[in-house]
């Protein structure tokens, strides 16, 4: 009774090969060509075996049992007995091996069916998978020839199919990674020649031209893509590189289309937000990331950037309160603490900030003193902030002690740490060991222009003028068209500006204007070009030169603040003047000019106590500005407050007494002497009013 049931299971068995033979013939280009008599070629067993070998492969995968897979290998090995020079079934054993994880005997097979034939496809393409996937368990030298052998495979496929769009983006993806841009933009731009509307090919492009920092030729490549077909990726990426490209609007419309075709998509909703953030629509920037945090409460980024938002509108309490919330998704979350420090220094809580401020310098510490870029650029911010905090309690020696420390950190951090010393000696008109500072950076980077430039400023403002001007001088090259010189003539300019040279000064901005290229490069210029006008008092030249700058950037808080207050001053467009110094305040919140040009506008537009309240945060972070003194003064007697105002306004010319001539307009002086003088008589009739 046994015969006629295994004939029959038999039977069953060479029907299933016979039908896995239909699904993947042995073609005349891949099988082996007619067995000579000597080959004792078997076409029909090597069938039955391939047939029992796939059957035994389905078995081993679905049930996991090792022992089905020895089967199937020993079924392919007899089928190759059958049929020695089967492609076909050299080529399933290699596979086999692959998918067993015996990736030597898989590399082993292959390796010896592309010797017997050099074109075999099915092995190149299996070689090609070894090797790709080995690469992320390889280092150095190891992952190195790794990457060399994948290369080659994905070469010669590329030889063998030369129209298969995958593998011209596979082998442009290898060279990529063998830093051969050059390559692998041909290879993406011949799959690109292949199937001109392929998504894949363009975004492959895009993050090739990304990688190389060529944000332009990205969105180029993305924007070759008609808007009504692009899919939420293209437009995803649209938006990241906006972002790049630092175009806020931009990158605006682009995350929105995204969501218009993707609405759940939570990573287009951040980059939405992030880019709102970034053109200050705070509102909606809250808007959003509220809902972000809904949907992935344990999104602690998001949650410091809600935080961000509720400091710069000046909710304080609000952004402790999620800050609190965050960390204990983020405990050790660098950017967490120091929002946590921002919102400190904001109420005031100058102790509270310093202490976390040095908690992130003692933890992005290092004791052999090597850090990485972005650690340098973390303790750099770090120390920069503790020292403007300091510099707010009129603490110079700490905030000169804190600069210190930036300096060896080396490269721009150098340069920032003298000159924020500088700054910090200024603030406090110590101006003998501003000089000092500034010539001690001058010796230590001799060759740094902009370093020079700072000392030959110093050197002017503090009456050495000709010492100064020679210095400024020797900074542009005998050649006149580097565009060095363009750094070294601005700042000549700006020295002659200060010392009310204009004719010097409009030549100065002449000749670095000509060597003034990219919209940043101009911007400068223009923006010199406004205090240039501005200090002769020809505003209407003073204000298109600052409306051109912002025509480049808008969101500029520096020109902001100054046309804001420019117009403030003489009562001019004071609405408008309101709305670009609050722009430059939720910009930068904790600086004390921007919060004294809110303060005055608000004077000007006879809301008092909002004028006092800005004006008092802004001479509690820097209490040795005259102007401040003065717009306090102004307010008090508006105000009623008259010995107080008398108080503010002697404040006032202490201060522009301890100042430098630069910073002393004569006028300025003579009105503020004028006013005290009015309300000393106004005071004295009081007091003896109120005698009698």
């Amino acid at each position: 009774m046994t015969k006629p049931f295994v004939r029959a299971s038999a039977l069953r068995l060479l029907s299933a090969a016979a039908i896995l033979a239909s699904v993947s013939p042995m073609t005349a280009q891949t099988a082996a060509p007619a067995a000579a008599p000597n080959q004792n070629s078997d076409r029909a067993s090597a069938y039955y075996h391939y047939g029992l070998a796939h059957m035994y492969e389905d078995m081993a995968v679905s049930a996991g049992r090792p022992d089905y897979a020895t089967q199937a290998i020993e079924e392919y090995k007899l089928a190759m007995d059958a049929d020695p020079n089967s492609a076909t079934l050299q080529d399933g054993l290699a596979e086999l091996y692959f998918k067993l994880g015996r990736i030597r005997e898989a590399v082993t097979s292959a390796q010896d069916q592309v010797k017997k034939s050099p074109n075999d496809v099915s092995a190149h393409e299996l070689l090609g998978k070894v090797y790709l996937r080995s690469l992320g368990d390889m280092q150095g030298q190891q992952s190195g020839q790794m990457l060399k052998l994948a290369i080659a495979e994905y070469e010669k496929l590329a030889e063998l199919k030369p129209k298969d769009v995958e593998t011209r983006l596979l082998l442009g993806q290898l060279y990529g990674l063998n830093h051969d841009s050059a390559k692998a933009e041909a290879e993406f731009k011949a799959a690109q020649n292949i199937d001109g509307d392929s998504e894949e090919v363009v975004l492959n492009l895009y993050r090739l031209y990304t990688e190389q920092g060529d944000y332009s030729r990205a969105v180029d490549v993305l924007k070759s893509i008609p808007v009504d077909d692009r899919s939420a990726r293209i437009d995803f990426a649209l938006g990241a590189t906006y972002d790049q490209l630092k175009k806020p609007k931009e990158a605006i419309d682009s995350y929105r289309r995204a969501l218009d075709d993707d609405p759940d998509n939570v990573d287009s909703e951040r980059g939405l937000a992030n880019a709102l953030l970034r053109d200050s629509q705070l509102d909606e920037a809250l808007k959003i990331f509220t809902n972000v945090v809904a949907a992935e409460p344990q999104d602690a980024q998001s949650q410091i950037k809600i935080a961000d938002i509720q400091r710069q509108q000046g909710h304080y309490d609000q952004a402790l309160a999620t800050l609190d919330k965050a960390k204990p998704l983020a405990q050790d979350n660098l950017e967490l603490n120091y929002n946590q420090a921002l919102v400190y220094d904001s109420l005031g809580r100058y102790d509270d900030a310093i202490r976390t401020l040095k908690a992130l310098v003692d933890q992005s510490s290092h004791p052999d003193g090597a850090y990485t870029d972005q650690e340098k650029s973390n303790r750099a911010i770090f120390l920069d902030r503790i020292a403007i905090i300091y510099r707010e309690q009129n603490k110079t020696d700490e905030a000169v002690a804190a600069y210190k420390q930036m300096i060896p950190l080396g490269g721009d951090f150098t340069k920032n740490g003298y000159q924020g010393q500088v700054d910090a000696y200024r603030d406090a008109h110590q101006w003998k060991e501003a000089t000092a500072a500034a010539a001690e950076a001058a010796k230590s980077l001799p060759k740094d222009q902009s370093v020079q430039l700072m000392y030959a400023g110093q050197l002017a403002d503090t009456g050495k003028v000709e010492e100064g001007i020679a210095l400024a001088k020797s900074q542009i090259s005998e050649a006149g068209n580097q565009k060095d010189d363009r750094e070294a003539h601005l700042g000549l300019a700006n020295v002659y500006v200060r010392l009310r040279r204009w004719a010097d000064a409009n030549k100065e901005l002449s000749a670095g204007e000509a060597l003034s290229n990219t919209p940043a490069e101009k911007l400068y210029v223009y923006f010199m070009r406004g205090i240039l006008a501005d200090r002769q008092k020809q505003y209407d030249e003073a204000e298109s030169q600052f409306r051109k700058a912002l025509a480049i950037d808008p969101q500029n808080a520096t020109i902001l603040n100054y046309l804001g207050y420019m117009l403030a001053d003489r009562g001019v467009r004071l609405s408008e003047a309101l709305v670009m110094i609050r722009k430059a305040v939720e910009l930068d919140p904790q600086n004390y000019a921007y919060l004294d040009s809110l303060g005055w506008a608000y004077y000007k537009t006879g809301q008092y106590a909002l004028a006092e309240e800005n004006i008092r945060k802004a001479n509690e972070r820097n209490s040795g500005d005259p102007t401040i003194h003065d717009h306090l003064g102004e307010i008090y007697e508006r105000t009623g407050k008259l010995k107080l105002a008398v108080e503010q306004w002697e404040r006032s010319l202490t201060e522009y007494a301890r100042s430098l001539p630069a910073d002393a307009d004569s006028e300025d002086v003579a009105k503020v002497q004028h006013k005290l003088d009015n309300a000393r008589v106004k005071l004295s009739r009081l007091n003896t009013n109120s005698v009698k």
